[in-house]
């Protein structure tokens, strides 16, 4: 055993669990896997607990050339959504010795200044949500090993795409809403070229159009509750006002709510609402908000998990994220 003055060692490690250095090295850098039996990793996790070994990372980044840093670029944090993400890949992350560096693209989306003097020397990897997409070019994060987060799978400039299931979230509002009885859609769309907005925008259309009788009418808006106030407003003033709102966000939908009210529409009596991604904000607003919750953070877990994957040359897990529809008091049959 090592002295208390002294810090483990690998080779204390070793010792302890009655093994090589070199499989105290497999274990601890999650490389063991067909190497190591799981017993002997086993082994080798309680003895470096025991002994509080924390392994010289420093050394072992010199070695490897890595430095184990990765960059998440995500819009500006004006929601918990993508602060949930960032919890999710930094915990994943943590477990195997990286850090993540958070990246907001300024203004929500577009270009932004390269914040390393050269980000390939600088980091290992990048994941990076295809709603700040343009960042990408100013810290050159496309000449990187890189996940996408919400992109297009075919057309994507990254080495793996991890995405929710929002076109199944689509599919089940809007059999919600029809199962109520609508026929008459208000879609009020974020004012954002991404592709998971179009995901959102094709998928409500193709529902609708196999059932006779419907009708949609498609709003644009900032993601701002002023700006979707705004916008709602305008639309259910025009003549023909449907009697569903299907909204891109929680923040559009807290937006319609105060357009509703200003218009002296009850929700859900005369105005069914609807959002997607279940913020705090949902259980805020009152009615509660029928909406589609978003892991947000096994998201963030699966981007940090891809990323980790093709570092090692792995193939990432496939297969989109499951959302599920949270039936709450925004939305009720359509007025008679």
């Amino acid at each position: 055993m090592p002295r208390a003055s002294t810090r483990p060692t690998s080779r204390d490690v070793a010792q302890a669990a009655g093994v090589s250095q070199a499989a105290v090295s497999l274990v601890l850098g999650d490389k063991w896997r067909g190497r190591v039996s799981e017993a002997t990793a086993q082994r080798v996790r309680e003895a470096a607990r025991t002994l509080g070994y924390r392994p010289n990372l420093a050394a072992r980044n010199l070695r490897l050339g890595r430095t184990r840093t990765v960059l998440l670029v995500v819009p500006a944090l004006t929601t918990e959504f993508f602060a949930g993400v960032y919890t999710g890949a930094a915990r994943v992350a943590s477990q195997h010795g990286f850090g993540v560096v958070l990246y907001p693209s300024p203004e929500g989306i577009g270009p932004a200044r390269d914040p390393f003097a050269s980000a390939q020397a600088a980091l290992d990897g990048v994941i990076a949500s295809s709603m700040a997409a343009d960042a990408l070019t100013a810290i050159r994060g496309d000449q990187l090993p890189l996940v996408m987060l919400d992109s297009d799978p075919e057309g994507t400039t990254g080495a793996a795409t991890v995405n929710l299931d929002i076109a199944d979230g689509v599919r089940q509002v809007a059999d919600h809403l029809l199962g109520l009885g609508h026929r008459h859609f208000l879609h009020l769309a974020a004012d954002v070229a991404s592709w998971t907005f179009e995901v959102r925008e094709r998928e409500l259309a193709a529902r609708l159009r196999g059932v006779t009788g419907t009708s949609l009418r498609t709003t644009r808006a900032p993601i701002s509750i002023r700006g979707a106030e705004a916008a709602a407003e305008a639309a259910l003033a025009l003549p023909g006002r449907p009697t569903a709102v299907v909204c891109d966000d929680d923040q559009l939908a807290a937006g319609t709510y105060k357009a509703a009210r200003r218009l002296g529409l009850r929700v859900p009596e005369d105005l069914s609402v609807t959002g997607l991604d279940d913020l705090a904000l949902a259980t805020a607003i009152d009615p509660e908000l029928t909406t589609v919750r978003l892991d947000a953070e096994l998201f963030g877990e699966r981007g940090m998990r891809a990323l980790l994957a093709v570092l090692e040359h792995r193939t990432p897990e496939a297969g989109d994220i499951p959302v599920d529809l949270v039936v709450r008091g925004s939305t009720g049959r359509p007025p008679r």
